[in-house]
């Protein structure tokens, strides 16, 4: 596909219609270009502020080709879309990031994987289970505890099985054969002794030139991000590393457009990664309000071959994920001038939904080596 520069005025086809759909229309709007969301949902949160929507199956072939002449470039905001649709999509009308992207990011073998034997970046012990044969000789080898999990489809906590001291192993295994078909594809990872957990976001370019974020720490409950806190509470040192690995995995993988890179900060002050995601990350909303760029501008920015934007906070930031009931709190969350709320029009309040997020900022202190 052609490496030049998408003008605006063109149109962005977004595979998805999430909120990270949603945010990234309203950014491309702010740059002069439209949106077309293509998802099997009706009434999704991206199709409310862009020009057109499709509503499809992801393997239904007709409306992808229909959705290609549509469009300049597409992206899209979740990973868990088959790869198939998206590599034949790629014959018609660029991708990015790449259909080869996708399909290493989607599946957590394939990417501990190249992480380890490409990228040379560490992530914890883990192996492929396949059976329970597998299992029992992983947890032999890899100890307890450890986590089982699927090797695609799970996030925010499913599709995953702590394997404690007591665990029995059958169990385990039939309860994640019960949360997939099969084929059944598993990863068993080792337990890591982790202090805290801090994600940094890279976005490439066409041209191959990188833009990265401050790493920021990340505080989960009920395996759900909840609260993001920009800087990370990390010694000066760890913070630059993460973002250099970020950087380096971003290089290594040819992303052209953004990724969150997840990593745990160990009790040693190692970093370990623990996943990848190539498009917009939860633990960057913050920078919509706090950056000069946000990192939805900055995916626009990368896909349509522009100049990358200035990554730098102005402020330093406290972001609050409102999930389930907590949405409700608007009114009151209004009344504080000082916060900033975005809300991604989804209909259903339901417990574990993301409904919105709220965003305080704080004077900018600068990070000082040593601390």
């Amino acid at each position: 596909m052609s490496n030049a520069v998408i003008p605006p005025g063109a149109t962005i086809g977004i595979l998805g219609g999430g909120q990270l759909g949603r945010m990234t229309a309203l950014a491309a709007a702010s740059l002069g270009y439209k949106c077309h969301i293509f998802c099997p949902e009706k009434d999704a949160p991206a199709a409310h502020v862009a020009e057109a929507s499709t509503v499809a199956d992801y393997s239904d072939r007709t409306a992808l080709k229909k959705f290609a002449k549509s469009v300049a470039v597409v992206t899209y905001e979740f990973e868990n879309i088959p790869y198939e649709p998206v590599a034949e999509l790629d014959t018609l009308v660029a991708v990015r990031p790449s259909p080869t992207v996708l399909r290493i990011a989607q599946d957590r073998v394939r990417e501990k994987d190249f992480l380890n034997n490409v990228a040379g970046a560490a992530t914890a012990k883990y192996r492929p289970i396949a059976s329970l044969a597998d299992l029992i000789g992983g947890v032999e080898e890899i100890g307890r505890p450890a986590i089982l999990k699927t090797a695609r489809m799970g996030y925010d906590g499913k599709g995953q099985v702590p394997i404690r001291a007591d665990t029995d192993l059958a169990q385990a295994w039939t309860k994640l054969s019960d949360a997939m078909p099969a084929p059944i594809e598993g990863v068993l990872e080792g337990f890591v002794d982790f202090e805290r957990e801090v994600s940094a976001i890279v976005a490439r370019g066409l041209d191959g030139k990188t833009a990265s974020y401050v790493a920021v720490e990340n505080r989960h409950e009920n395996h759900i991000l909840a609260q993001t806190i920009a800087p990370a509470r990390v010694a000066f040192e760890t913070a630059r590393r993460a973002e250099a690995i970020a950087r380096h995995v971003a290089e290594k993988i040819g992303l052209v457009g953004i990724m969150g890179v997840e990593m745990f900060v160990t009790t040693e002050g190692t970093l370990l990664i623990n996943e990848l995601a190539p498009r917009p990350h939860n633990s960057g909303h913050w920078t919509i309000d706090a950056c000069v760029t946000s990192q939805f501008e900055q995916v626009v920015r990368a896909i349509c071959g522009l100049p990358l934007g200035n990554p730098r906070r102005h402020s330093d930031a406290v972001m609050d994920n409102l999930i389930g009931d907590a949405v409700h709190r608007w009114p009151e969350i209004l009344k504080d001038p000082d916060a900033k709320l975005h809300l991604y029009g989804k209909r259903e309040a339901r417990p574990g939904r993301k409904m919105g997020h709220v965003t305080r900022l704080l004077p900018r202190k600068e990070e000082l080596p040593g601390g």
